[in-house]
């Protein structure tokens, strides 16, 4: 891959630096060595990085706009993060805002393989949101868990994820709790979503056995799994649908519009979770649109992933988020319908009825 692409960096700095800042972090994330050590004239003009622009953003916050070498990224996700943040991300004055991807790494990491309209052929539906729910808390047995399972789809959810929490520990194999609440939801429309962990060869083993219970969706970490392993489970399992948690992603100073909603998507992810404004985690309404026109908007061929905003949601706040969200969405309650506890069913009946009798702006 010849050619360059963008990245954007928020800096602090002041008008007299942010110069040579920026051209720190064009070399940082390029050859990470002192230019006047290059003797090769092609490594000079073709991998280098270059700074393209410098805006003001007031405040000494600058937008600095690099020009990065496609070639540096081969064709792995891993290495993708790597050269767009790895070592200025050691930096505590910098953010990284933005990339713009060109059509060649669009090509090589394909993105989602299902996308939006392949999450509502599984569900049957369309014209409305989708709906989605948890299993928790920790420590139930895998026959606890399949009765919750259960229960959320008499209410008549639409997908059933594993809390990101579960994985494969003493008090709910991943196997044993997989075939229980696959056996629970057969023959109903709704998904149960086991969420993968460990070595990339124990995610593999999971998706053999949740494909052979007949479970095409499945939940993954990308930041705890590592980029490339979610790119490998992607391009392996081109029959499943991943919904992409963002466990880890705030350990980073990475806008999360770009990294759950862009880069998620890039490498593969059908849907995205994301914390939505309001909830426990004081994500602002603006990076919440923003990360949802990230996933969903148009990005050269790829397909839309399905944003789906949770952390902390109540049935009171489904239209409002509806009318802020638009049908495109998945909507994730969990605790809040887990609280009701004998009328689980029914609160969970109640949700499914508002997303479905919803009329949008």
């Amino acid at each position: 891959m010849n050619g360059r692409f963008f990245a954007t960096y928020h800096v602090r700095a002041d008008s007299g630096t942010i110069a040579a800042r920026a051209q720190a972090i064009a070399v940082e994330q390029s050859v990470e060595m002192p230019l006047e050590a290059i003797d090769t004239p092609e490594i000079l003009r073709d991998i280098v990085g270059e700074v393209a622009d410098i805006a003001d953003l007031g405040a000494d916050v600058f937008a600095v706009r690099i020009a990065l070498a496609t070639a540096t990224i081969g064709r792995d996700g891993a290495q993708l993060l790597n050269m767009l943040f790895g070592n200025t991300s050691l930096h505590d004055d910098v953010t990284l805002a933005d990339v713009e991807i060109p059509p060649e790494l669009a090509a090589v990491f394909g993105g989602p393989n299902h996308g939006t309209a392949g999450l509502r052929r599984r569900v049957v539906a369309e014209g409305r949101a989708l709906t989605c729910s948890a299993l928790k808390p920790q420590g139930l047995s895998p026959e606890r868990l399949a009765a919750l399972a259960s229960r959320f789809a008499d209410g008549g959810v639409d997908f059933i994820k594993d809390d990101h929490g579960l994985a494969n520990q003493a008090y709910s194999p991943f196997a044993d709790r997989v075939r229980a609440c696959a056996g629970a939801l057969r023959g109903r429309t709704t998904r149960y979503v086991p969420s993968l962990s460990g070595s990339l060869d124990a995610m593999r083993a999971q998706l053999m056995l949740a494909r052979q219970e007949g479970i095409d969706t499945v939940l993954i970490a990308p930041l705890l799994a590592g980029f490339s392993t979610f790119q490998a489970l992607v391009a392996g399992f081109p029959d499943t649908a991943f919904m992409a948690h963002p466990s880890f992603g705030g350990a980073a100073r990475v806008a999360p519009d770009l990294l759950i909603g862009k880069l998620f998507r890039l490498l593969g992810a059908d849907a995205v979770i994301f914390p939505t404004h309001g909830g426990r985690f004081g994500c602002t309404p603006d990076t919440c649109l923003r990360l949802a026109a990230a996933a969903r908007g148009k990005l050269l061929d790829l397909r839309p992933a399905l944003p789906v905003p949770a952390g902390g949601m109540a049935l009171a706040r489904v239209t409002e988020l509806l009318d802020f969200y638009g049908s495109d969405t998945m909507l994730l309650i969990g605790g809040s319908l887990l609280a009701a506890r004998e009328r689980l069913t029914a609160e969970t009946a109640a949700f499914t009825s508002r997303v479905a009798a919803h009329r949008y702006r």
